[in-house]
């Protein structure tokens, strides 16, 4: 009898593709995915646990399944947690504060690390062959970055794809637990980069999401001599870079977009934003976190940037290429913020007007250098200062989206009625309202006739 697999994924597009990548090994082993949890014979839970919220969702997605378990038909159904919360904890899961009060989650038949999710199928026979109780397999240190053949199921729509071109981080970001959760930066070849998008373009991908925890990273983490000044004309003479890479991408031939998600803005280099200027596919889109722009808070953060830094360098990527929307994220009542400080991030973000700007509450993590600060704020005032930025948010929104009225767009149709723009990316932006008979994974040429606080309308 074939083997069903119910599997729920949560978090960010990293880790998305880690469950991309499991679903294409136990295809590949001749197991079956069911949408059906009660039909399941193992049910796998790749869990996220970046910030609180996001670790009390993951616990939560475990106490329904183990809870499930218990109470179904299915005595011996099986319970598999993977991901960064297995990683983080290995083993020693906190428990879930629910209605039911502290409820341990003493259901989970194995745990699972970052490094073994092309190990699934062995662990899936071993917990299925009767091994008692919970069964760890989380190694202390991951390496596991995968290739170009790795064995992957896309759950993306058919027409976009995330490539991971990197694992890891290398900076001591004070708020942030991901290196200690992921390991330390490890970036893959332009070539295998390469191959893996040349086959995804053949299989009729329209855009490709390049993804890492440090996009702008790439390559660097091999180079043997200390990297140039950012503002270097030329940063790829010692090794491959980012710009290298895409102007191998950009030689692919078709009609596809290629878009740039988690920057960090202190590897930035004129010759990045060149390259781009110039691309034939490259779409006019960089996410880049820059999480303040008071020097104080940055310098706490531990950012490795400062707000002149900031300043200049979005500067130089208006005037190196002016049709590009910029879309970044905040903290705000991060330990010791001032309303100084948060006054200073206000006017630069009425000055500066991002495309598009995330603003997010400062979360306190356990194992994070932030989180043993002096200077926590209440949440009474990190959620005044939260509300206080959104509105302004909102009205910058619907300045700009005014400013696109009358304009004709290039979009990519995702759903019927639904587009997205070169400054849209998927599951994170705001999208372009458009007549539903357009083809869906095509792209589409149209009016813009209307403006909302997010998305745009358009004939």
């Amino acid at each position: 009898m074939s083997v069903k697999v119910g599997l729920v994924s949560l978090g960010c597009a990293k880790n998305l593709i880690d469950s991309e990548i499991m679903i294409g090994h136990l295809a590949k082993a001749g197991m079956t995915m069911t949408g059906n949890p009660a039909e399941a014979d193992v049910i796998i839970v790749n869990t996220c646990s970046f910030i609180d919220a996001s670790k009390h969702e993951a616990l939560e997605a475990i106490y329904e399944m183990s809870d499930g378990k218990a109470t179904a038909r299915r005595k011996d159904q099986k319970l598999i947690v993977a991901g960064c919360m297995a990683q983080r904890y290995q083993g020693a899961l906190p428990v879930v504060e629910g209605a039911k009060g502290r409820v341990e989650l003493p259901q989970v038949d194995a745990f699972i690390g970052l490094d073994q999710v092309t190990n699934i199928v062995p662990v899936i026979e071993k917990v299925l062959g009767g091994a008692a109780g919970r069964t760890e397999f989380v190694a202390k240190t991951t390496t596991f970055i995968p290739d170009y053949d790795t064995p992957r199921f896309r759950l993306t729509p058919k027409h976009s794809a995330y490539i991971k071109i990197a694992e890891g981080c290398n900076h001591p970001c004070t708020f942030c637990i991901i290196p200690r959760i992921r390991g330390r930066h490890r970036s893959r070849t332009v070539e295998s980069v390469v191959k893996e998008a040349r086959q995804l373009v053949k299989e009729g991908v329209k855009e490709l999401n390049l993804i890492s925890q440090d996009t702008t990273y790439f390559g660097m983490d091999r180079w043997t001599e200390e990297r140039p000044n950012p503002r270097s004309k030329v940063d790829s003479t010692k090794g491959e870079s980012l710009a290298s890479l895409l102007r191998e991408l950009d030689t692919i031939e078709g009609d596809f977009w290629i878009r740039l998600l988690y920057t960090h803005p202190a590897h930035w280099s004129d010759e990045l934003i060149d390259t781009i200027a110039k691309s034939r596919h490259v779409a006019r889109y960089v996410d880049i976190p820059l999480q303040h722009i008071s020097d104080k808070m940055l310098t706490t953060m531990q950012r490795e940037t400062s707000g002149d830094y900031i300043r200049d360098l979005i500067k130089r990527m208006r005037l190196g290429a002016p049709d590009m929307a910029i879309r970044t994220t905040f903290i705000v009542g991060f330990p010791g913020e001032a309303e100084a400080d948060f006054n200073e991030l206000l006017q630069f973000l009425e000055a500066t007007r991002f495309d598009r700007v995330g603003i997010f509450k400062y979360s306190k993590e356990e194992g994070t250098k932030a989180a043993k600060m002096e200077g926590h704020l209440s949440d009474e005032v990190k959620q005044e200062r939260y509300e206080r930025a959104m509105l302004l948010l909102q009205k910058l929104s619907k300045e700009r989206g005014e400013r696109f009225v009358g304009r004709k767009i290039r979009v990519l149709i995702e759903s019927p009625g639904v587009g997205r723009s070169q400054g849209d990316a998927m599951d994170i932006d705001g999208i372009v309202k458009v007549p539903k008979k357009l083809s869906v994974g095509e792209f589409a040429e149209v009016t813009v006739t209307g403006a909302e606080e997010y998305d745009l309308i358009a004939k």
